[in-house]
């Protein structure tokens, strides 16, 4: 299960927010992998890759809601500040909605 503050629902329910940056200690997540996000419903992971948060994009953001990399780290340093000052590995989590059908049958 992916978690999400209400404030990005809308985006992701549009298509506008199709990743996230996780912080994790080790990958959490695999390419292929069905996952939920409450109030949302299934999703596909379609890819998790380790990234550096200092050298995200303002390209990197975009997909992630967010208008600069400035915003997102801004974001993410909210989030989880103690993750990041602990060393966490920083993980793109990319998703796509899965249509009602697709996610009633799992595939």
């Amino acid at each position: 299960m992916l978690l999400f503050k209400k404030k990005f629902l809308p985006a992701i329910r549009t298509g506008e927010k199709t990743q996230t940056i996780r912080l994790w200690r080790w990958r959490m997540m695999k390419v292929g992998q069905r996952s939920y996000i409450p109030g949302i419903g299934y999703i596909r992971i379609d890819a998790v890759d380790e990234v550096r948060l200092e050298k995200l994009t303002d390209e990197d953001a975009i997909p992630d809601g967010f208008a600069t990399a400035d915003a997102l780290r801004e974001e993410l340093a909210t989030l989880y500040g103690e993750k990041i000052a602990a060393g966490y590995l920083s993980f793109r989590v990319v998703f796509r909605v899965l249509e009602d059908a697709e996610a009633e049958k799992g595939s």
